[in-house]
Order: C-alpha cells, then structure tokens, then sequence
C-alpha cells in the first residue's frame, strides 16, 4: 500500500487492509478502515457465491448503520421480516437496531458493497470468524464462538425464528 502522512496520526492509503477475508464462502476486501477514516466509515466489499446463505445469526447493530449497494447479481435482504432484493446499482440504508441477514437465491456470484458509519466494525470481525469457520472442518461452525465474536464487535444476534 502507497501512504502518506498529511496530519500527525492521518494516513492517506488506497486498499488498507490490502487483504482478502475468506468466511466461509464469502470473501471480504476492505477498501476503506476505521483507522484509515479516523473512525467515521469503513468500507467493504463481500462477495457471496451463488446459493448462499449467510452462516451467522441474523443481527443487528445499535451504533451503526450499514448501507448496502449492488455491484453484481442480486442479493436478498431480510430486514426486520421484509425481503428486499438488492440489484447493481441499487443501495439499502439498514438503520440502526434492524434486525437482518442476506442470502444469495440466484444462480450467479454477487458482489456488494457495504459501507458501515461511523466504523464500529473492521476486518478483525471477520478475521474470528473465519477462524471459528476453519475450526469447524468442514462441520456447521460453533454458533456459541460465532455469537460471542459478534456481541464483542457491536452485534446483536437475533433469536431464532420460531419453528
């Protein structure tokens, strides 16, 4: 990564994390942290593979919004109940405390882009849960690990759905 200093404790930089996240089948890249942003956003793209559903808990989040936009194929968000399919260059704002998650229904690779203000969550997240993935090998990953990284990290995971 190319940076430059512009005020003490400021660092301009393209890609910071300059990493990819694999979670799963998910990979996340982080293009914008909270410590490159001095705390105000932090900007990822996630790319779900085809047929997915999103391994953690449905969630939320009270000191953040997350805004999703569509970069390729379609994604579908449940927000406190709603289905919302979010297409290329569409954006869902999900407001703070929605209780949410995402599945990939299609037969094609999405790629969105997620925009969390102000930066209350960065790749160290999905750095844990990636590890609590690759611990399972191969099994469901173990939820009780999953949802004590997300309380550490400011997120809420909702009760399970009745049966």
């Amino acid at each position: 990564m190319t940076t430059r200093s512009i005020n003490p404790g400021v660092v301009l930089g393209v890609n910071p994390a300059e990493e990819s996240i694999r979670v799963g089948p998910l990979s996340v890249r982080f293009l914008v942290t909270g410590e490159s942003s001095s705390g105000t956003v932090a900007v990822f793209e996630v790319v779900v593979p085809a047929a997915q559903r999103l391994m953690a808990p449905a969630h939320s989040h009270d000191h953040y919004e997350e805004t999703i936009y569509g970069v390729e194929g379609v994604l579908t968000w449940t927000v406190d109940g709603t289905r919302i399919d979010v297409a290329p260059g569409q954006a869902l704002c999900i407001p703070r405390g929605a209780v949410h998650r995402f599945d990939n229904d299609g037969a094609h690779d999405v790629k969105v882009l997620c925009v969390v203000t102000p930066a209350a969550i960065g790749p160290e997240y999905f750095r844990e849960m990636a590890a609590v993935g690759r611990q399972s090998a191969g099994g469901p990953p173990d939820k009780a690990k999953m949802i004590e990284i997300m309380l550490r990290h400011g997120l809420t995971p909702a009760p399970p759905p009745p049966a």
